[in-house]
C-alpha cells in the first residue's frame, strides 16, 4: 500500500524522535541504520526515502534532543520563576538526570562524540550549546570584567562535567559527590542570589 505524504512525514519524525534517543544511548556509531528503523518500527529500506544519509539523521536528531532538553531547562526554571537557576540546577546535576541515559542532556551522553562529526551535527550541538547559555546569562549575572557570557560558559562547563563524570564512576557516593560539588561552586558563582536546590533523586 502506497504511503501518503502526511504518513510518510508522520514516520519520518519518529525515526527522529527515537533516534535522537538512541544515539543518547549507544552514541552515534554505536547502532546501525537497521536497529535504528527497527526502534522506529519502520524497515531500513524506507530510510533513504527520509534522509540523505547517516550524517543527516543525526544532525537532525541531534537538533531534536537539544531543542528537547533546553526545553526541560525552560519547564523547570517556569516551576521556579524566583529561583530559576536553583530549579534547573535541582534536576540536571541529580542522580536522576545521571541514570537518564536515553532522555538526558545530549552535550553530556554525545559531546565527545559530536567532536568527531562533521559540520552538521556540529551545528545543531553548537545552537543547543548557545540556547543553553542564553538562558543561563540572566540567571548568573557577569563576573567583574568578564565577557558577558564568560560566566555562562563556566557554569556551563561545570555542570556538564559533572554529569558526565558522574556517571563514569560505579562508586555511587562519588558519583552523588560529583553532582554536589559542582551545584555548590554552581550556585556559590551566581550573582543572583538563588536558593540552594532542592536536588531530585
Amino acid at each position: 500500500m502506497r504511503v501518503t505524504r502526511q504518513q510518510a512525514e508522520e514516520n519520518r519524525q519518529t525515526v527522529i524522535d527515537v533516534a535522537s534517543r538512541l544515539f543518547r544511548e549507544h552514541g552515534f556509531d554505536g547502532i546501525g541504520l537497521k536497529d535504528l528503523m527497527a526502534g522506529a518500527g519502520l524497515t531500513q529500506g524506507a530510510f533513504y526515502k527520509q534522509f540523505e544519509s547517516k550524517d543527516d539523521l543525526a544532525a537532525q536528531a541531534s537538533r531534536r534532543a537539544l531543542e528537547s532538553a533546553s526545553e526541560r531547562w525552560a519547564d523547570a526554571a517556569r516551576s521556579s520563576p524566583d529561583h530559576p537557576l536553583a530549579a534547573v540546577v535541582g534536576f540536571y546535576l541529580s542522580m536522576g538526570h545521571c541514570a537518564e541515559k536515553m532522555d538526558g542532556c545530549p552535550v553530556v551522553a554525545l559531546g565527545s562524540d559530536a567532536a568527531r562529526q562533521g559540520p552538521a551535527v556540529k551545528a545543531a550541538f553548537e545552537a543547543g550549546i548557545e540556547e543553553y547559555l542564553q538562558m543561563l546569562g540572566p540567571w548568573v549575572g557577569t563576573a567583574d570584567g568578564d565577557a558577558p557570557d564568560n560566566k555562562a560558559m563556566a557554569i556551563l562547563s561545570t555542570m556538564v562535567g559533572a554529569v558526565l563524570l558522574s556517571r563514569a564512576v560505579n562508586d555511587e557516593r562519588m558519583s552523588e559527590r560529583f553532582l554536589e560539588a559542582a551545584a555548590e561552586s554552581v550556585l556559590a558563582q551566581s550573582s543572583v542570589g538563588d536558593a540552594p536546590p532542592s536536588r531530585r533523586q
